[in-house]
């Protein structure tokens, strides 16, 4: 079992983009749930991508166009840092 630490910035992501949309939140939760067991479960695809803001990540599926930006912590085994709901394409595309 993974732990997950989010970020002020997943904070504010999933506030502009999930928050008070009822599928979509179902969805996340989903995700995130998944997460916490195996980051790497099939239908996270989880893989690594080139953000615009915060280097090299792993990106996990949501729904067809949002993301979980996420990475290992370096320092604390089995933590997940969550830094940013995003979106696969448009205004709050992540990757580069």
């Amino acid at each position: 079992m993974y732990t997950l630490v989010t970020t002020p910035t997943f904070a504010e992501t999933y506030k502009k983009l999930i928050k008070g949309a009822q599928k979509k939140e179902k969805r996340t939760k989903k995700a995130i749930k998944l997460m916490r067991t195996d980051p790497f479960y099939p239908s996270l695809k989880s893989h690594k991508v080139n953000t615009r803001n915060l280097g090299q990540k792993w990106s996990s599926w949501i729904t067809g166009d949002l993301r979980i930006i996420w990475d290992f912590d370096e320092t604390k085994k089995k933590v997940i840092l969550l830094f940013a709901v995003t979106k696969h394409s448009g205004s709050y595309k992540e990757y580069k």
